[in-house]
């Protein structure tokens, strides 16, 4: 997934604990992200690219990258439905 994405500019984001609370102010809609999704966020945050949060996420979790990548995969798929975040044009 070498995928640009660009967390759109209606997204405030604040942790709480381990987790993230996601705020769309373009619809005023909230979500709550668990800890292993709030790490992908913010990696997100950092990279804006999947294949460099995968490679991040594989150095620091214990998981089969298979599962990393379906994970992720549907992380971004859900996301992008949301508008929370837009893939990039090469």
């Amino acid at each position: 997934m070498s995928t640009r994405l660009q967390i759109a500019d209606e997204v405030l984001f604040q942790t709480v604990a381990d987790e993230a609370v996601l705020l769309n102010i373009a619809d005023n809609h909230y979500y709550g992200l668990d800890d292993v999704a709030t790490r992908m966020w913010q990696l997100l945050m950092e990279h804006g690219d999947g294949e460099a949060v995968i490679r991040a996420m594989l150095a620091e979790y214990d998981v089969e990258e298979a599962t990393l990548r379906q994970d992720f995969a549907a992380l971004v798929a859900e996301m992008e439905q949301r508008g929370l975040i837009t893939r990039i044009a090469p």
